[in-house]
């Protein structure tokens, strides 16, 4: 299928590595295929190899506006219509038929597709463009590729392309466990690209959440002017998203050229609009999705503003966002090419030499980062919980598919093992994410099949938000002001409401409900967590998964008691998340949405220093009704003491002198001769506290802790105590001194020298040695040893000659082992009169 040489178009770089490639392919199955943007690997490479393969070509690319274009550049080649031999399917919208041999598709789209026929009749090759960009989508459709072709389908060919040199993993991975998959290059032929570096002159906030500085914005829309001033050709200008390139776009009014947007949120009309030239010069304003995947033609010049809109989960709070960070060297790079894909150009970086080496060198991947509920759905729908015996590139994080594996067990969605369950299956044949699957399966009996297809069209498309009152913005789409986000969500509602089949209305009809209750009720049975009452104080709200939620200043949502929640984000820092898109609720609403969080029972807990027992009925963490409870079982009240004493730690009981005495002589006999003697840290400690009589924190205080103590020490040493970690120790002279047993590891007795004249060795405490800390006759510490007989014979020397001339009433013996010890100085002479 691959037109002649000589083709207008077709003269590519990609086009002297075909050979390779169709030879690599045909010999292993598998390959990389390694190429830069603009070298045509996207359209020859499919088109050749529907010529030497009778079957059909799957190409997967990550982004629809990237599936329409590729095939729209094909078919160009081939001079004929899209829908022919080149076709193309996305969600919402399809242009194939009987003829097509090649067809482009979304990544997520060909894994519903493996997931509907793992064997992909039909299929002869299966080619994955740009992996290098590690969605959670291309990784599943890689793994199941694999998989296919190891267990099914041997001849099945798997191509993986990038954009980057980094090949080695994929390589690897496709190769299986035996030697890697050939790997190909085609060299790019990119123009010289100049760099110019064009930093704002003042201060500028690095990006916070959603938040990117207006100065920057202002700067970039500065940096255009000059560049159209200063350079020829199309404009291409990479921004982070939909919000900030329509505020960029606003500040270039007035400029003498065409500005248009490229974006996700934006209907396929005006997409495609962005990718053919125009009459006259352009200003592209685009996202990431115009690094690699797309082709924009007639740019010379990239201003790039150096950031980056990425997906991110917040595991402990149970929310997940985008967020703005600063974009990778291997991006950046990327985003310079495209002013030198067809003739030498300029591009314009709004920061310095210096934070450019600072950047990451590569983007993370998704599955690091991101919400796995998802993915892991489809790992076990595929029957590989977690991913096990599948070939992934990256593991997924432990933590995030723990949480995730817990929302789908909630969602009835995998059993106990991870198993998919029927109903698994029906949540990910609907084709968004699990819990909106939920909420159009669960609510269109309660709301009615297109109300909740509408709703739930809302929440999964990336369509303009009306500020945060959701119910406002479905209205607005309704109404139909804006014609090219209304007809993408009518495309979608018209696709979840085939999905949500027959429908046996368990309420009212869905007609019957005001808007707000309607919305409510799938957002709430979408995110039961987020259901949210307005706290006391009145401007926070507290979502009944435990975290605080606010509002921005001026919404319309202000002062609604409850809140169910569709979006919200907490950016680093923040105690509270802020909403971004809400529906205002009733209590009755939050009731029905929240079922299995809603729970009246016993509570006895220990709570704000002292045990709290109540009758509770909440929902999840937001309580309803707290009323005293007059009997509490003791059992309950027993754990809940047991849980105070765990929290705060021994300190709470009442401590003696002869407790903290035998609980450091039993810590030393540990220590030093381990079992059968028992360790005494606090969480031994508290194992053997009795709190079965004990009510309330100041109970606590009248627990005998030394016989609590008494209880560890097992029977058969019990009367060893006082031998193995004597409380005291007999010294020469009779004196009785008290061992310090503050560090258990080395019991030390403080005595002054001439006290222990005549000991050969110290005794033996706690099956060593005694620490001596040897005093002078005012008290001074002057040695400190373990071995009296060697201090003797080494270190006392030097003692004797430092005190006796200090002290010389005392007595300082040559032979210390031998002579008497003494507790007193000689008697002064008494001077002659």
């Amino acid at each position: 299928m691959l037109p002649p040489p000589g083709t207008p178009g077709t003269d590519l770089p990609v086009r002297a590595a075909l050979p390779a490639l169709a030879g690599a392919l045909a010999a292993r199955g598998t390959a990389v295929l390694v190429a830069p943007p603009g070298t045509g690997k996207t359209t020859l490479v499919p088109l050749a190899l529907a010529g030497d393969l009778p079957g059909r070509i799957v190409v997967a690319e990550p982004r629809r506006v990237a599936a329409r274009a590729a095939a729209r550049r094909m078919a160009a080649l081939l001079g004929e219509p899209v829908g022919g031999r080149v076709g193309y399917s996305v969600r919402g919208d399809s242009r194939r038929g009987p003829a097509t041999r090649v067809e482009v598709v979304t990544t997520g789209l060909l894994v519903r597709r493996l997931q509907a026929d793992p064997e992909l009749a039909g299929v002869d090759a299966v080619v994955l463009d740009e992996c290098h960009e590690r969605h959670l989508d291309t990784d599943l459709a890689l793994a199941f590729g694999l998989d296919v072709r190891g267990a099914l389908r041997p001849e099945l060919r798997v191509l993986a392309m990038s954009a980057t040199a980094q090949a080695d993993r994929l390589a690897g991975l496709l190769g299986g466990e035996g030697r890697p998959a050939p790997v190909v290059e085609a060299a790019g032929t990119l123009h010289d690209v100049d760099v110019v570096w064009a930093p704002p002159a003042g201060p500028v906030d690095p990006p916070h959440g959603l938040r990117v500085d207006p100065r920057l914005l202002s700067h970039v829309a500065a940096t255009v002017r000059r560049a159209l001033a200063d350079r020829t050709g199309d404009v291409l200008v990479f921004l982070p998203g939909a919000g900030e390139i329509g505020t960029v776009a606003g500040a270039l009014r007035g400029v003498d050229a065409d500005v248009l947007p490229l974006h996700g949120r934006l209907p396929a009309a005006a997409q495609d609009a962005a990718l053919q030239p125009g009459p006259r010069r352009r200003v592209v304003l685009a996202t990431a999705l115009a690094e690699s995947s797309l082709t924009v033609p007639g740019v010379r010049v990239v201003v790039d503003a150096g950031l980056t809109r990425v997906p991110r989960a917040d595991l402990a709070r149970g929310l997940g966002s985008l967020v703005t960070v600063r974009a990778s060297r291997a991006a950046v790079t990327q985003r310079a090419g495209r002013a030198g894909r067809e003739a030498p150009g300029t591009v314009y970086r709004c920061w310095t030499p210096a934070e450019q080496d600072r950047l990451p060198a590569h983007d993370e991947p998704e599955v690091a980062v991101a919400d796995l509920t998802d993915f892991a759905l489809e790992l076990a729908c595929w029957g590989a919980p977690g991913g096990s015996g599948l070939a992934l590139l990256d593991p997924p994080p432990a933590a995030a598919l723990l949480v995730a594996g817990q929302t789908l067990r909630t969602l009835g969605a995998v059993d106990d093992e991870g198993r998919a369950t029927a109903r698994g299956r029906a949540l990910t044949a609907v084709g968004v994410h699990p819990r909106l699957a939920r909420a159009l399966l669960d609510g269109a009996p309660l709301v009615g099949r297109r109300r909740a297809a509408e709703v739930v069209a809302l929440l999964s498309a990336d369509l303009p938000a009306r500020g945060d009152d959701l119910t406002a913005t479905w209205r607005a789409l309704r109404s139909g002001t804006d014609r090219g986000a209304t007809a993408r969500w009518r495309d979608e509602v018209g696709r979840l409401e085939r999905a949500a089949g027959d429908v046996d209305p368990r309420r009212l009809p869905g007609d019957a409900l005001p808007d707000d209750t309607a919305a409510g009720l799938v957002v709430g049975l979408a995110h039961p967590e987020r259901l949210a009452r307005r706290r006391a104080e009145g401007t926070t709200y507290l979502m009944a998964a435990g975290t605080g939620a606010e509002l921005p200043p001026g919404t319309a949502l202000s002062g609604a008691p409850w809140l169910a929640i569709a979006v919200a984000d907490r950016s680093p820092g923040r105690r509270d998340a802020r909403v971004r898109s809400a529906v205002a609720i009733d209590e009755a609403t939050a009731l029905e949405a929240g079922g299995p969080l809603h729970t009246d029972g016993d509570e006895v807990t220990w709570r704000d220093g002292d045990v709290r027992s109540a009758r509770v009925e909440r929902l999840g963490a937001v309580v309803l009704a707290d009323r005293p409870l007059p009997e509490p079982d003791p059992a309950a009240l027993a754990a809940a003491v047991t849980e105070g004493l765990r929290q705060e730690g021994p300190g709470m009981l009442t401590w003696t002198t002869a407790a903290r005495r035998l609980r450091e002589r039993l810590a030393a006999a540990h220590a030093g001769v381990g079992e059968p003697w028992p360790a005494v840290a606090d969480d031994d400690l508290l194992a053997a506290i009795d709190v079965s009589g004990a009510r309330r924190r100041a109970d606590l205080a009248r627990i005998d802790v030394t016989a609590a103590l008494r209880t560890l020490v097992p029977w058969q040493v019990s009367g060893d105590l006082d031998t193995v970690v004597p409380d005291a120790v007999t010294v020469p002279t009779g004196s009785r001194i008290r061992i310090d047993y503050t560090d258990p590891t080395v019991p030390t007795l403080s005595v002054r020298v001439q006290e222990v004249f005549g000991w050969a060795r110290a005794p033996q405490v706690a099956g060593r040695p005694l620490r001596l800390q040897l005093l002078s006759p005012a008290h001074r510490v002057v040695a400190t040893t373990v071995d009296l007989a060697g201090f003797w014979g080494t270190g006392y020397p030097a003692v004797r000659s430092e005190l006796r001339g200090r002290y010389p009433r005392h007595p300082w013996p040559e032979d210390p082992a031998a002579a008497p010890a003494t507790k007193r100085a000689t008697s002064r002479a008494r001077p002659r009169r």
